[in-house]
């Protein structure tokens, strides 16, 4: 998914330490006009900018469709990281300009590898009438986000135990392990409890962990969840103690800090304000070919041309007055 912002912030994202729980609560940001998605954005956020590689999430639904028009993001860019699409109802058509085309449905994950660059479209199929699920991004760390454009698919097994089902997409948890390969060590599943359910999740103590609410109530760790907000555990705790108070739904992320500050600007996950800049002026550069020309129609370069795409490609905001900040 497209950060879609007129005006998008410039987010220099680094690993901060804390410790305990640490609740974040979203906030809301229209991707469009007045009839597009609202999605409610948990990471990045004032208080915390990563969760391990974790840098960008983004919650949505769940959307009717007839009102909200559903999903369509026209041909936009990414480079230095990767998006990972995790659906609860729905389906979405995915075209990319490495060749992938693909349908993301629920349970089901898409993982797409920007690395060096890439472009990609995602509309809502017409047979959704109801759309929710997560859009997460992954930044790469230095020795891989320069890497190829990639797409992995995985439909993970559910596990069960009394009172909880699990879908663990990435890394490892309550004995699932994904196979999808990952640049760092990661951590994403769903979890499903039922009502009065208590469940002890065995933890890698060198990750820091991330709790999102979607649906019901839980305590984290004795903390009480609300829904839609995401609970943050600092590195350190070898488990966590979840109990649901309503049934509820959960995603679960994890990894070890990140360690690598990142400047992440509208699609782009950079390390300067110069490499933004010249990833900004790469895509426009292949969008000025296609002014005045039918619509679809723009120039292959360093992002290249979503298969079988039939849509104008995504203009990039212009960037702030100041210049764009590094940390490190």
């Amino acid at each position: 998914m497209s950060n879609l912002e007129d005006r998008p912030d410039e987010l220099v994202c680094t690993a901060v330490d804390g410790a305990g729980v640490e609740v974040l609560t979203p906030r809301d940001v229209p991707l469009g006009g007045p009839r597009a998605m609202t999605v409610r954005r948990t990471l990045p956020s004032r208080q915390r900018s990563l969760i391990g590689a974790w840098c960008f999430l983004d919650h949505y639904g769940p959307d009717d469709v007839a009102e909200t028009g559903g999903m369509s993001v026209a041909p936009h860019p990414h480079t230095g990281l990767q998006t990972a699409s995790w659906l609860f109802t729905g389906e979405i058509e995915h075209r990319d300009s490495a060749g992938h085309h693909a349908f993301v449905r629920p349970g089901e994950l898409n993982l797409m590898t920007a690395g060096h660059g890439i472009s990609h479209t995602e509309v809502s199929t017409p047979e959704t009438t109801v759309l929710h699920g997560a859009q997460l991004w992954i930044a790469l760390p230095e020795d891989a986000r320069d890497g190829a454009p990639g797409f992995d698919h995985h439909v993970p097994a559910p596990v069960t135990g009394p009172g909880w089902t699990a879908r663990v997409f990435l890394g490892s948890l309550l004995g699932s392990t994904s196979p999808v390969a990952t640049a760092t060590p990661l951590l994403g599943a769903e979890l499903l409890l039922e009502a009065g359910t208590t469940l002890e999740l065995d933890l890698d103590a060198a990750y820091e962990h991330g709790v999102l609410v979607d649906s019901g109530e839980v305590a984290v760790a004795g903390e009480r969840v609300g829904r839609h907000e995401l609970a943050y555990l600092a590195p350190g705790a070898p488990s966590a103690v979840l109990r649901a108070e309503a049934d509820a739904r959960l995603l679960v992320l994890g990894g070890p800090p990140f360690g690598e500050p990142i400047v992440m600007w509208w699609n782009f996950v950079g390390r300067t304000h110069e490499e933004v800049v010249g990833f900004r002026e790469q895509w426009q550069a292949q969008l000025g070919d296609a002014r005045g020309e039918a619509q679809g129609a723009y120039a292959d370069g360093r992002f290249g041309v979503p298969v079988g795409n039939d849509m104008a490609p995504i203009p990039a905001p212009a960037l702030p007055n100041a210049r764009l900040r590094e940390r490190r």
